[in-house]
């Protein structure tokens, strides 16, 4: 099963909630790179499953929504890479202002999942429990270093846990009861 970075496919997953604010209303889709050229261009790192649908998305917005951008002049150049001008950008001083800045879409903007898919920040807050129903912790974020998604889980310990998100380590994810049910590899379970 493959999981996406903007939405997850799981036989268990439901609708997202649709509220009109708060921090579960903007969706991370992308990151600014490296400035391109003279002229403003960006690079863009894109986490959607479609790298070119970020500039489907309309108007996107920094993390506290302070600031907009729109996209125009997209092209991939590889993997999940883009080049992009930025409206209101247009020399290369400017363009290295927006460096390694998170880009999000508002969610009412996106379409909605699959009947079996969700977004990744639908995890964030879901109780995380083991197999015998032990309660694990709690879903803080959903990070990814390059390897793959990996959940962030608050176990009331000093540390927090990170479990692989891949269908061994997470085989149920229920979004309409507000849990996870986690297989943690021995050496996160402690058990190495």
């Amino acid at each position: 099963m493959s999981r996406q970075p903007d939405k997850s496919t799981h036989p268990d997953a439901a609708q997202p909630r649709k509220s009109p604010s708060g921090p579960k209303n903007l969706i991370l889709v992308g990151r600014f790179g490296a400035a391109h050229g003279v002229r403003g261009e960006i690079r863009i790192k894109s986490f959607t499953a479609e790298p070119l649908a970020i500039a489907r998305y309309g108007e996107l917005v920094n993390r506290d929504n302070s600031r907009q951008f729109r996209l125009s002049n997209v092209r991939h150049i590889k993997d999940d890479m883009l080049v992009a001008r930025i409206s209101g950008i247009d020399n290369r001083d400017s363009a290295e202002t927006l460096v390694n800045q998170e880009i999000f879409v508002n969610r009412l903007q996106l379409p909605p999942p699959e009947e079996d898919e969700y977004y990744l920040t639908d995890l964030i807050g879901l109780e995380a429990r083991l197999k015998s129903g032990e309660r694990f912790g709690r879903v803080l974020n959903v990070v990814n270093f390059g390897a793959g998604d990996i959940l962030e889980i608050d176990a009331g310990t000093a540390e927090s846990r990170m479990v692989p998100f891949t269908k061994a380590a997470v085989p149920e994810v229920n979004i309409a009861g507000k849990y996870i049910i986690v297989e943690p590899p021995a050496e996160i379970d402690g058990e190495a």
